[in-house]
């Protein structure tokens, strides 16, 4: 660790893998098949991002960890020097709940592909991952789904979830049953996947707490988890509907019960006044689709807040996405221009604002390390209104 904040519990560190190191907090792009869609390697790593994700799930069905271990690993295979975080396959289990059984002993699912019927358990995410050769792997865990609420309640603000994510939602009878059966199997998952890890010398195995949005059920999962010494812990299960303050009081809540001497990963959360709300309660690594997925439908974020190039007034707009930003695409092209690619269906307007978002986040992380680093938020509050419009 290098730096604890004094007025919260946010700290700064670097983390040292096989394949270089990388600054906490961080942020991950998400390259779900091997690739930060439409974005070239270099370019990732020119926006400043030291450290990428991959899907164990869909690498597992196309092209098979098979080949990509014959092809000389993942960071070979897709031209990435850096570290890769390589996630369990666990989500895709609960996003794709319609097409899949579980038990104790793993779930069985049809293909999105052709609708062959597959099988995933603890020791073939391990070996899946192993053949992978990321250097942060996730154990496979069972994610429940959130628990259904109200009309008139409001989940979290434009999540834009997997897809499948939040019609899973539960009746409150079913939740705190499906929450326990969930944690339970997550730390049986855990033993399974400690045993099956095949890499431990260079492969570093966190493990995920589960528990819905019940508190009890946390503590009792972070207890079970930390009973093994590992590498790092995940918070999982925190992007699957739940309203903004119940993430809040959940990850505020589970966050300092985690080894202060690990890494603490928050998994799939990507809006910055979520990723502020976390930093400042201890966690330290985060990833989300949301820059690239917004990025190919014209969706740019900036500091104030997401805009739409879609829309007409951008038509002769001749501004950049954000002025002051030094990003590749704010330093050449108009929101007039991009709109222009955009409505045209030019696989280069998506690309530029997908460089821009994916900028954005790394010069966002980077803010918030310094604010870290020197004691002080109060510059972090006049650049970054759209994280910290409600105060720090």
């Amino acid at each position: 660790m290098v730096h604890n904040d004094s007025a919260s519990a946010a700290r700064a560190g670097r983390v040292t893998t096989p394949h270089g190191v990388f600054d906490t907090p961080a942020f991950m792009p998400v390259g779900t098949q091997a690739s930060i869609k439409g974005v070239p390697p270099e370019l990732v790593a020119g926006i400043g991002a030291q450290i990428i994700l991959s899907n164990t799930y869909h690498l597992m069905l196309r092209p098979g960890s098979e080949l990509v271990a014959q092809m000389g690993g993942l960071h070979r295979w897709m031209g990435w020097a850096g570290p890769i975080l390589t996630d369990s396959g666990g989500f895709q289990v609960f996003s794709l709940a319609d097409i899949n059984t579980i038990d104790d002993d793993g779930v069985t699912f049809r293909s999105h592909l052709d609708g062959a019927t597959v099988g995933l358990t603890p020791e073939r995410s391990m070996r899946v991952q192993n053949e992978l050769g990321a250097d942060v792997i996730m154990a496979f865990d069972d994610c429940p789904p959130a628990e259904r609420i109200a009309d008139g309640e409001q989940r979290i603000e434009e999540a834009e979830p997997e897809p499948g994510a939040t019609r899973h939602a539960v009746d409150s009878a079913q939740y705190t049953d499906r929450l326990r059966q969930a944690n339970e199997r997550t730390l049986r998952w855990l033993d399974r996947c400690v045993r099956a890890h095949g890499r431990a010398g260079d492969q570093a195995l966190f493990g995920i707490v589960q528990g819905g949005t019940d508190l009890d059920q946390r503590a009792w999962c972070v207890e079970g988890v930390a009973q093994h010494d590992l590498p790092g812990y995940a918070i999982g299960g925190v992007a699957v509907g739940e309203t903004p303050d119940a993430m809040k009081r959940v990850v505020e809540h589970t966050a300092p019960l985690l080894p202060v001497d690990r890494p603490r990963y928050l998994m799939g959360v990507g809006y910055e006044r979520d990723i502020l709300m976390a930093v400042r309660a201890g966690v330290d690594m985060f990833d989300c689709v949301l820059p690239t997925r917004n990025g190919r439908n014209g969706n740019a974020f900036t500091s104030t807040g997401q805009i739409r190039l879609k829309n007409a007034k951008f038509r002769d707009d001749p501004r950049p996405i954000e002025a002051g930003c030094d990003c590749p695409c704010c330093g050449r092209f108009s929101r007039s221009y991009l709109r222009h690619l955009l409505m045209a269906g030019e696989m280069l307007g998506g690309i530029l604002v997908s460089l821009h978002n994916l900028r954005h986040f790394q010069r966002f992380l980077l803010d918030i390390r310094g604010a870290i680093a020197h004691n002080d938020w109060s510059l972090l509050e006049s650049r970054w209104p759209v994280a910290t419009a409600g105060g720090l």
